[in-house]
């Protein structure tokens, strides 16, 4: 089911003003995913990279932990935590790959070192030492020389795909603002809560 405009809306007033508030990175957001046991949860930041009606998107290596947890259990929390304007979008929901058409594209236009770096490191496995891969990232610079870098077969995006976007507005002596949206028999229902 696709975000209504009232939830987009309620979204990128967010954004733009956290962008205009001092919020650092008004892009980073915690991701939770469930450990593919199923005994536990696995938190960490991530960059979004696109917002529509269809959900939010971000892009890892697909064997990290978080990509193998996702192929297990494909559902994933998302935290966006604007603390310096008082404000906090928690979205929750079921999770797919996008297309690699999509991955193609925003590969496309990473920067060169990124795009390097997706190739050399073997993200969430255990390093030995720093040198390793640094002697990664020489080797795959001189694998692929002054030429394109092509998206590498485990690198791709994810969407999450919404049943629940709250809104959480600060006060004064914690008297907060909280506009949960939920997806209900197909249909958006705003309630509010308590703080």
């Amino acid at each position: 089911m696709k975000l209504n405009a009232q939830i987009l809306a309620a979204f990128n007033e967010g954004f733009e003003a956290a962008k205009a508030g001092g919020v650092h990175d008004a892009t980073a957001m915690i991701v939770s995913t469930r450990h593919e046991n199923g005994e536990g949860v696995s938190a960490r930041t991530v960059l979004l990279k696109a917002v529509n009606e269809q959900g939010f998107v971000f892009y890892t290596n697909t064997l990290s932990n978080k990509g193998r947890q996702l192929s297990t259990y494909p559902v994933a929390c998302l935290v966006f935590p604007w603390l310096e304007i008082e404000r906090q979008v928690i979205v929750e929901g079921r999770v797919e790959a996008v297309s690699d058409a999509e991955a193609d594209a925003y590969f496309a236009s990473r920067p060169r070192g990124s795009q390097i770096g997706a190739w050399a490191s073997q993200q969430s496995s255990r390093l030995n030492q720093r040198a390793d891969f640094e002697q990664a990232i020489e080797d795959t610079e001189a694998r692929f020389g002054e030429g394109d870098v092509p998206r590498p077969p485990h690198w791709s995006g994810y969407r999450v795909i919404p049943n629940m976007v709250e809104f959480w507005y600060g006060r004064d002596h914690r008297l907060h603002d909280r506009h949960r949206w939920t997806l209900e028999q197909g249909e958006w229902l705003e309630t509010l809560l308590y703080p």
